[in-house]
């Protein structure tokens, strides 16, 4: 059986997108993790390729998302700022009010597509 149909909301500025489902899905890794790298792995991405999404991330917002944190005997590691949390928050609440605006439209959508029950 096929995975049902969703929405997916991405934040754009200019042409990049600032942030949308795998940046808050990163967001949430580094804030179990408390590591870009281990975030990454449990995600399935190279470090580079988290590490770049931070970076686009912080930069696309007033104040950084993510912290970095200086290696020491313990090692460096990252952390999602207050700013990124509530940035999160909100991103997460904006998609469960879109997914709920379109859910009648989707579920019609849905059966327009390859692999659906015909009805």
């Amino acid at each position: 059986m096929s995975k049902p149909a969703k929405p997916r909301l991405r934040i754009l500025l200019g042409a990049e997108i600032a942030l949308g489902p795998g940046k808050a899905d990163l967001l949430e890794a580094i804030a179990r993790s408390g590591s870009i790298s281990a975030a990454g792995r449990e995600l399935g991405m190279s470090y580079r390729r988290a590490w770049n999404l931070v970076e686009v991330m912080n930069r696309s917002f007033r104040s950084p998302l993510v912290e970095t944190l200086t290696g020491g005997a313990g090692g460096g590691g990252a952390r999602v700022t207050g700013f990124g949390a509530d940035v999160l928050t909100r991103y997460r609440a904006m998609e469960t009010k879109a997914a709920i605006a379109v859910a009648p439209e989707m579920k019609a959508f849905e059966r327009l597509m390859a692999g659906s029950a015909k009805t």
